[in-house]
């Protein structure tokens, strides 16, 4: 066992190079608001400078729509929606505003995207291109069908007032682990589309992408930003310290119930462990002197 001076040295005293990684979220929050401006500013010059704009015909103009679509919708804005509750403001107070924020930069992501693939299977219906032949288009289609039933299947659990407490907790660790799935999803198939894209363009009396022209260079620091940018969103969701605590958690910020609290008080609350504090029995009832347990009334109060 260590010597008590050792323990709490331990416990109250972190590595210098963990301090030194522990970055404040909102610098490191600005900081990547700014990549994903760059990352919609690049695929929009790519597609402007060299592809030739935009438009609303059904030509090449129109399928240039899809990669701007695509990155501002299922990158950008879907990283944005990810990150909402690793917001400070987020971890205080009522949890539905955060929520509903949540869903709505989602919801914005997913029609984005929708519009994207219209633009794309337009450009290929007018040009007798055949649909959902390369392994981009499958990946692409799949990580929007699947981000469409995680849409439903949020909305459905977190946010309507009927869904119980049970399911919620249930389905939280699956829209999280597919959360995180679908970020990776659409990485790849955005970095795929761009590497087909530069296969099928550069050639035919263009430099060939063996050659390395501008933009292909262009296109590929493109690709390597939007992979930086999922990259830093997925390691800040997977970092503890930028957690909203759970509601259950002595960190959470909801009032602690009373020790004993009044039978018409709304939900369950965290509260002292009755069992840790002194004259109280283990089983959670009180225990007087040469008594035995009396049975306490529940920890109830409502959430802030």
């Amino acid at each position: 066992m260590e010597a008590p001076d050792e323990a709490e040295g331990a416990a109250g005293h972190r590595h210098p190079v963990a301090e030194m990684l522990d970055l404040p979220f909102l610098p490191f929050c600005a900081f990547l608001g700014g990549l994903g401006f760059v990352c919609v500013a690049f695929v929009s010059a790519w597609c402007q400078h060299w592809r030739g704009g935009f438009a609303l015909d059904g030509s090449v103009k129109m399928f240039n729509w899809h990669p701007v679509l695509m990155v501002t919708g299922m990158v950008v804005l879907y990283g944005a929606a990810a990150l909402v509750y690793r917001l400070p403001p987020a971890w205080r107070g009522p949890k539905f505003p955060w929520k509903v924020l949540h869903g709505v930069l989602a919801l914005a992501a997913f029609l984005l995207a929708v519009l994207g693939l219209v633009a794309v299977f337009r450009f290929h219906n007018d040009h007798g291109t055949p649909n959902m032949y390369s392994l981009h288009s499958w990946v692409g289609l799949a990580t929007v069908l699947l981000f469409s039933c995680q849409w439903v299947a949020g909305f459905s659990a977190f946010l309507l007032p009927w869904a119980p407490a049970w399911l919620r907790a249930l389905y939280k660790p699956v829209h999280v682990f597919f959360g995180s799935t679908i970020l990776m999803l659409s990485l790849a198939s955005c970095v795929s589309g761009i590497n087909e894209k530069l296969f099928f363009s550069l050639k035919n009396g263009t430099t060939e992408y063996k050659l390395l022209p501008a933009e292909a260079v262009f296109a590929n620091t493109l690709g390597l930003l939007i992979l930086l940018f999922g990259v830093l969103v997925l390691g800040a969701l997977a970092r503890p310290s930028w957690k909203r605590p759970d509601a259950d958690s002595p960190d959470s910020r909801q009032v602690p119930a009373p020790l004993w609290g009044h039978s018409g008080s709304r939900g369950w609350l965290w509260g002292p462990q009755l069992g840790d504090l002194p004259g109280v029995g283990r089983a959670g009832g009180v225990q007087a002197p040469g008594s035995a347990l009396l049975s306490p009334q529940p920890l109830l109060t409502a959430e802030r």
